[in-house]
């Protein structure tokens, strides 16, 4: 059984960076699609950017040219470097890895990690 765990989120004011890890317990190769997720109060979850070991890294358009997502297939882990942060930033982040043949064959998320952009 795989578990995802994040860490990294916290407080930081409009302006400021942050830079978000997640930890596979179990072994994910290039076999999955790692992704961050978030969830705003009120808001539907909404996915920020995603990356396969082969393919060029994806980003929502709210977030591009700020944020930059990287894997490290040793270390069975994702980041998420987050520059620039705006108050629409703030949400619950999440860490999901996906088989790339379907949720089905594997589709594991962490417990999400807060992010608050204030001032």
């Amino acid at each position: 059984q795989v578990q995802l765990v994040e860490s990294g989120g916290g407080l930081v004011q409009p302006g400021g960076s942050l830079r978000l890890s997640c930890v596979a317990s179990g072994s994910i190769r290039s076999m999955y699609v790692w992704a961050w997720y978030r969830q705003a109060p009120g808001k539907q979850r909404e996915l920020v950017a995603h990356i396969m070991t082969v393919t060029t890294p994806a980003y929502a358009d709210s977030v591009k040219g700020r944020f930059t997502i990287s894997r490290d297939n040793d270390k069975n882990t994702v980041y998420l470097q987050m520059n620039n942060l705006e108050p629409e930033d703030t949400a619950v982040y999440y860490c999901n890895a996906r088989h790339i043949l379907g949720a089905s064959k594997g589709d594991y998320w962490g417990q999400g990690t807060q992010v608050t952009v204030s001032s």
